[in-house]
């Protein structure tokens, strides 16, 4: 009896072991998508994950992370709670300069063309992510309400914060507000099946 016994607690083990990553994480065209990101005492949970594509080719892997999960584009706008956007770069192609430029024509869709209002805070993203920008690089862009601001992460590194509760507001309209940059990837980060 124990013979049989301690090879069916090993596989129990096993089936157990692979049932906790897989509810960890995600696999996306190989760019693991964590299930949660810790900010401080906070845990933001995913809200949903796709994939950004210009011209036919994949650029980045972004996801959208919660405190409470929503499928409510403007009430996560509106909300002054924790959320994180994630980008995972896949794409040799993108630059610091070209990162930054397609953020910026985001955030004119995000306010309607309205951004004299931002400029102290687009030149500050710009200065953030003017390091260089090589594949599978990882950006986190995490909101706290607490100083409301936008603490930018690249690599699990702070590189600095970017002030102002109405610039969250636009920065996360980029891809949530009603004129998004890409239709498809709003839905997928809203958890919204097609």
């Amino acid at each position: 009896m124990k013979k049989i016994l301690l090879p069916l607690f090993t596989l129990f083990l096993l089936v157990q072991s692979n049932i906790a990553t897989a509810q960890t994480q995600f696999d996306v065209d190989g760019v693991i998508v964590p299930r949660e990101i810790k900010f401080q005492t906070k845990t933001i949970q995913l809200n949903g994950f796709g994939i950004r594509s210009k011209m036919m080719m994949e650029v980045y892997v972004q996801a959208l992370y919660l405190t409470i999960l929503s499928q409510e584009p403007k009430e996560i706008i509106e909300s002054d709670t924790e959320m994180a956007i994630r980008i995972q770069i896949t794409s040799s192609m993108v630059s610091s300069g070209k990162l930054t430029k397609n953020l910026y024509k985001g955030l004119e869709r995000s306010t309607g063309g309205n951004l004299e209002q931002f400029s102290s805070q687009i030149e500050t993203l710009k200065a953030l992510l003017s390091d260089k920008i090589v594949e599978k690089d990882v950006f986190n862009l995490i909101y706290n309400p607490k100083d409301t601001s936008i603490w930018l992460y690249k690599n699990d590194e702070l590189k600095g914060k970017i002030p102002g509760f109405d610039f969250k507001k636009a920065f996360f309209g980029i891809w949530l507000s009603d004129n998004p940059v890409d239709d498809d990837l709003k839905n997928d980060l809203l958890g919204k099946t097609k």
